[in-house]
């Protein structure tokens, strides 16, 4: 399976050493050799670089690690192919705009016989490539769509009882953990995945908190104040640094935004503010 890497964060960050040490395990230290991306989120538009090579040999990848942009969003996959060629356009994340906002999605799981279910077939959004993550992807902008033809933009709740609903749809299909920002918010879903024992069962993502103070720099402009307080929210696939990552309960769709998880939701429980 693939795997997946997402931020929030309330100032803009890299997070270079984490960064570098899910690229390792694409093709290095793990499986993912079937290609990379990362988006990186500058207001509503998205700086997104792709290979459909392995992460860990890739000198792009390894440039990012240090030199990419400061952000307060950002997604990262590297890809383990079970559905579709090796090729670009079936490398992850996928990004397409709605709303006069760039949208991005990354998936990890096996949706088995997705591209012959009714309710995910292509209406406004259509797949460049043969996944079956993106045919997901476009399935959700379908359901949203609606909401983002009104004049202002739609309320978290209503986004995120419509993802939720879509999260219990794709559960029915196979292993259907997620990251899908839309420039606002980050929403991580948490199902099942692949483990170390080759067994399929949840955790399907972690979660990390950080906090820590930072100095003023050249590409994070502030007033003569002392440094600044930094939040942090990163999910992943599984934890990439010896820090206390927390899985995520199953079946749960978070919402992330400016490194602060503001609501959660299942089925079961309904949307849940924090």
């Amino acid at each position: 399976m693939c795997e997946l890497f997402g931020v929030s964060s309330r100032l803009p960050t890299r997070v270079g050493d984490t960064l570098e040490r899910l690229m390792r395990r694409g093709g290095l230290e793990g499986p993912h050799g079937d290609g990379w991306g990362v988006a990186f989120y500058e207001g509503p538009d998205v700086f997104l670089l792709r290979e459909p090579r392995p992460a860990a040999h890739s000198r792009l990848a390894h440039y990012l690690e240090e030199h990419g942009p400061a952000s307060r969003c950002m997604i990262a996959h590297i890809r383990r192919a079970t559905h579709g060629e090796t090729a670009l356009r079936n490398t992850q994340p996928f990004i397409r705009e709605l709303g006069g906002r760039v949208q991005t999605f990354a998936h990890n799981g096996e949706l088995k016989g997705i591209e012959a279910q009714p309710a995910f077939a292509p209406k406004h959004f259509q797949p460049l490539g043969n996944t079956d993550s993106e045919i997901a992807f476009c399935a959700l902008l379908d359901r949203l769509h609606g909401l983002w033809k009104q004049r202002s933009p739609p309320s978290l709740r209503a986004r995120l009882a419509i993802i939720t609903r879509f999260a219990q749809a794709l559960r029915a299909l196979g292993p259907a953990n997620f990251l899908y920002a839309d420039g606002q918010f980050l929403f991580a879903h948490a199902h099942q995945r692949t483990q170390a024992d080759e067994r399929i069962g949840p955790p399907g993502l972690y979660l990390l908190r950080r906090r820590c103070r930072i100095a003023p720099t050249a590409d994070l402009p502030t007033t003569s104040d002392p440094p600044r307080q930094q939040a942090l929210v990163l999910c992943a696939s599984v934890p990439l640094t010896e820090e206390p990552w927390q899985p995520i309960p199953e079946g749960t769709v978070l919402a992330i935004a400016e490194g602060r998880v503001l609501a959660r939701a299942t089925p079961q429980q309904g949307i849940l503010t924090n």
